[in-house]
Order: structure tokens, then sequence, then C-alpha cells
């Protein structure tokens, strides 16, 4: 049997010799929930999963051990056992199970991954199996982007042509968007309240939570479409966005429009029951604020310091709504001079310093990067690596990240790769971004000693694992 290897590096582990050879039937005392967890993904397997007070385990550590008598795992949190159950994942072996002793806690307790499916609407199979990809990690957190100007996703039943119009564009750039030219092919579809619904139930007998995302008051050029009275010109008729890139259309100020995202929301949070829901903020122009009478008015009104402050000022309104329901909001770091609610949970994307800058303003920090996390780009210089948005990432550079800053212990909760999908229309090319850097951030946040040569010497049957699940990963900058 080769030897075991497990990513991310657990805090302690020694696999003495010996392999418990497969059960012709297993038994299996554990809660019904990873009895069940076990039936899905590894059957055939069984052993003893109990509950412990342990308070060096903390919510999400556990210890395994596997020997002749069996497999024995403990933990203070069904959570905990759930990575006990990804840990024996990576272990199994068609000639049974290595002998292993493990005890293994994780750093950071914000570990995730972003995916874009506004821009290309992926098969709910397909968001399905990335969920459990991420379990297999133990990454504990999805960001779905599930809105933006080229597409709207999440079925809305109090208005339908947010997916029977918004959900659909006539076609999307062929080749990088700078080039400007189209391919001439519709694309769109959208996901039912029921099938989210299911997924999230999939992603929770996992350990994983899933955080929507509706991204306001910009990216909405697909919402505005829908309903041209969101818009600032309610006389225009826009299309759902075409080109990749940022539209200067942005939603009004009117009371109607704060209704109308107030009315999204309350149905967003019946369908996911994750504490944080993500706003957005990022990136909007203010172009048609400067010129609206009605946003000039809104300004006046609410005695702002200017149009610049009404990004600020949206977000605060939805982050208000929200708290009715014990919701806590999430935004891009564009909100950190925008005034936003103190308890706003920060994502840090342009920048490491922007991380540093969050801080200052007294928010929590997930840390992301675009130089460290953004999967979206290059992951080498090859010529025969897809067409991607721009940037290099190489794997090493995602390894060497430090999500944390001296003296931000506790207030940077972790870290994401990011996987924008302007640049990855399908299932496939998601996986080749994807894969080997993602392991490479789970690394980052789970596991406090990290050795860059040890990770590439269990890489390599990692993603031999991964490959046999038939998923893609980009060899093109690993050795031969």
């Amino acid at each position: 049997m080769p030897e075991p290897a497990i990513i991310p590096r657990p805090a302690h582990a020694i696999f003495p010799p010996g392999v418990l050879p497969p059960a012709e039937s297993a038994q299996v005392t554990a809660p019904p929930a990873i009895t069940g967890l076990l039936a899905e993904v590894l059957p055939g397997v069984g052993g003893s999963f109990q509950l412990i007070e342990d308070a060096e385990l903390g919510p999400e550590g556990y210890r395994l051990r596997i020997d002749g008598s069996g497999v024995e795992a403990l933990a203070t949190t069904e959570t905990g056992l759930r990575w006990a159950v990804s840990t024996l994942r990576q272990l199994a072996h068609p000639d049974g199970l290595p002998y292993a002793e493990i005890t293994d806690v994780p750093r950071l307790p914000w570990r995730g991954a972003l995916l874009d499916v506004a821009r290309w609407c992926h098969p709910i199979e397909f968001v399905r199996e990335f969920v459990d990809l991420l379990a297999l990690h133990k990454l504990n957190t999805l960001h779905l982007h599930l809105t933006d100007d080229q597409g709207w996703r999440f079925e809305v039943h109090k208005y339908p042509r947010l997916t029977e119009v918004g959900a659909y564009r006539t076609e999307s750039n062929s080749g990088h968007a700078r080039d400007g030219k189209f391919d001439g092919t519709p694309h769109g579809g959208f996901y039912a309240q029921e099938q989210l619904r299911d997924l999230v139930a999939y992603a929770e007998r996992r350990g994983v939570r899933i955080m929507p995302e509706i991204d306001l008051p910009g990216h909405m050029q697909a919402a505005i479409s829908a309903y041209p009275w969101l818009g600032n010109d309610p006389e225009r008729q826009l299309p759902v966005r075409t080109a990749w890139g940022i539209s200067k259309h942005v939603l009004n100020t009117d009371d109607a429009t704060l209704a109308f995202a107030r009315d999204v929301l309350d149905e967003v949070v019946a369908v996911f029951p994750f504490e944080y829901v993500h706003l957005g903020g990022d990136e909007v122009p203010l172009d048609e604020w400067t010129a609206s009478e009605a946003a000039q008015k809104r300004v006046a009104n609410e005695g702002l310091g200017g149009t610049a402050e009404l990004l600020g000022w949206w977000i605060k309104e939805m982050g208000d709504h929200l708290a009715g329901h014990g919701r806590k909001i999430a935004a891009w770091d564009e909100l950190v001079e925008a005034a936003p609610p103190k308890d706003t949970l920060i994502f840090a994307w342009r920048g490491a310093e922007r991380v540093s800058a969050a801080l200052e303003a007294g928010h929590e920090v997930v840390a992301v990067p675009q130089e460290f996390v953004y999967l979206d780009h290059y992951e080498t210089q090859s010529p025969d690596e897809p067409l991607a948005i721009g940037g290099h990432t190489p794997l090493d550079r995602v390894y060497g990240f430090e999500p944390v800053p001296t003296g931000a212990a506790g207030r940077v909760l972790g870290t994401q790769g990011m996987l924008w999908s302007e640049y990855t229309p399908t299932p496939s090319l998601v996986q080749f971004r994807a894969f080997p850097r993602l392991a490479a951030v789970a690394e980052v946040a789970w596991s406090a000693d990290r050795d860059l040569s040890d990770f590439h010497q269990r890489l390599d049957a990692h993603l031999v694992r991964l490959e046999q699940r038939t998923i893609t990963v980009n060899r093109l900058g690993l050795p031969h």
C-alpha cells in the first residue's frame, strides 16, 4: 500500500505498519447523521464514531485511530466526526485502511471556495460534486455567487421575470473580453428553490455551509433587464449583459427598489439557513447616480456626504432588513470606506493590504486577495494553458499565502479559493482552474504547520485520487 497522503496536512499523524482489511459487513456505531454519511461516501467502512468532551479538539477537531481492532473516531461535535470521515475517504484503498493515529484541529474556522454560477450556469449536479470536493478537502464553506450582470440564477417566486428574462443572454464573449468578439450562442439557466434546498441539505450532511451572494446595488443589469423600473432610466429596456466586465447600470435609490431587494432577500434566507448573506457591493460605478435627480435627492434626504455614500446606505438598508431575520451580512472590501454596519464581514479581495484596511476599520475579515487566491488567473505560463482572465498565480504562491497579519489572530476568520467563471464555461474547466491550487488553499486554511516540499510529495498521490474520480486537474506546472 502506498504511503498515506492526506491533504490538508493533519496536525499530528503517524502510520504504524499494518493494514485493516475490508470487512464483508461493516458495523457502525455513530450518531445517525454520521452513519448516513458513511453509507453515502464510504459504504463498507465501519467503526466507532463517538462524541466526547475534549477542549483540545475545539468544534471541528477529531482523533482517528485505525488498527487491528478497527476504526475509532472521536470528536466534540458531529462536524469533527465529518472531518474524520473526510480523512478516511483519503486513506481508503482497495486493500483496506492503513493503520494510523491522527489528531487534527483546523487552524482557521472559515475555509472555503467561491463558485461563480452567474456568468455560466453550471449544472446543479456539478455544483453538488463541487460541494463534495470541498468536504473531501475539509473546506467548510461554499460561497455561491448567484447573480450578476450576465445572468440571474436564483428563482424568486415574487418576481418571476428575474429568471424568465434575467437568466438568459443572447451571446457571450468569444475569446478574451478585450477582443470584443462574441459567439452568437444564447446561454442561460437558473436553479429552482427546491434544487437549492436539496443542495443545502446535501452540503450540510458533509459539513459544508452555503453562503449565497446577491450582488447589489451594482452588477445588477440582469435584474434591470427583467424589471426596467429598477434602473435609473426606467424607460430604457436593457438586455442581459453579454460582455464580461462591469456594467455602469446600477439599481436606483427608489423606495420600490429597496422593497424589491428586501423581497428577494426574504426568499433567499428561506432557502439558505447560513448566518451570513453576501450582498456584494463591489464595482459600483457612480455615473447614473451622479446624473439622477432622484438619487441626489436621496443623498440630501439621508444626510449623506455625497454620491459615493449611497453604496454604504444601500448595504446598511439591506443589512438592517437581514438583521430582522437574524442574519449577518458579508460584503466586498469596497465597503470598508462606505461606513457599513460594524458587524459586516469584509471579503478583502483587491490586495493583501485590503485585509489590514478592513481590520483597521473594525471589521472581521475573510482574506481573499486576488494575487494569492484568485484561481481564475493563469496557474502557469505554459502556452498550453487555456484562456484565463489574466494574472499569474502559481501553485507555490498560493501555498505560501499567509492570510492572518501579525496581531490579527481571531479577527481574520479564514480564506477561500475564488473561482470566477467568465473563462470557465464548462465544469471541467472549473476543475482545471481549481486543482491543484484549491488543495493548497485547503492546507493554508487548515494546517498550522506547513511544508512546501512535503505538500508536493503528498500532492501527486492526491491528484491521482482526484483523477480516479474523473476530476480534471492542471498538471502543466507539475513535474512529469
